[in-house]
């Protein structure tokens, strides 16, 4: 059973997402925070295996609650709930430990295949929070959104083939196991590529590799030039 803690500022959001994931039988909500100090608080006593937290709530946001739960209890992974309009929150969460992205309209079969990637310990990111964060970084400028994209494919090359086949799987998704099945590796060899991975990358998160991936044009299904999908 997968234990989460969902933290809204909004009464009939939290409700409409414990609605979502009781949809699932094997997900249970053991505790809801109405901003980002009490869920902290509510996950140091609970301990979930998720944290589901929206980015902008009074007070303690859910990027300031992210990174404190990062830092006192590692083990749940966190999933930041965004809406359009706020890319450079998306941004900011990378490097706050943040392992999921997913739109508040989005479909409910995307929380829940979210909140079980983050909890296999996969980074998700929904294709259209994926699509939002490389449109921002291309909204940069020309000479900006090309450095970037060359500081990626740089580092992406300084990869093995094998590591930069398991970084694509990284971007679109895919838990550990279902690397090890797409690629045909144990899977304790794909953890041994991700944690590499990271090294070299230069990253301390699976979505951070992630949005490299997307940047550098790797992803399956991605435009090369572009990493939006076409």
């Amino acid at each position: 059973m997968i234990r989460i803690l969902i933290a809204d500022d909004e009464p009939m959001i939290r409700a409409g997402i414990a609605a979502v994931l009781a949809a699932d039988p094997g997900l249970t909500v053991v505790a809801r925070a109405a901003d980002g100090r009490e869920a902290v608080e509510l996950v140091r006593r609970h301990r979930p295996d998720v944290a589901v937290l929206d980015i902008r709530m009074p007070g303690t946001g859910g990027i300031e609650a992210a990174a404190e739960i990062r830092r006192t209890v590692p083990e749940t992974g966190v999933v930041m709930l965004t809406t359009f309009g706020e890319d450079e929150y998306i941004l900011r969460s990378l490097s706050d430990g943040a392992a999921g992205f997913l739109i508040k309209s989005g479909e409910p079969e995307e929380l829940i295949a979210g909140v079980r990637a983050v909890a296999d310990g996969a980074a998700y990111l929904s294709p259209k929070v994926a699509s939002r964060v490389v449109a921002h970084l291309a909204a940069e400028g020309a000479g900006a959104r090309a450095s970037r994209r060359s500081a990626a494919r740089a580092r992406v090359d300084a990869l093995t083939p094998r590591e930069r086949d398991v970084l694509g799987c990284l971007g679109s998704g895919l838990s550990n196991g279902q690397i090890a099945r797409r690629l045909g590796l144990a899977e304790g060899t794909v953890k041994a590529h991700v944690s590499s991975i990271l090294a070299r990358l230069g990253v301390d998160n699976r979505a951070a590799a992630a949005v490299t991936a997307h940047e550098a044009g790797i992803v399956p299904g991605r435009n090369a030039d572009t990493g939006l999908t076409g």
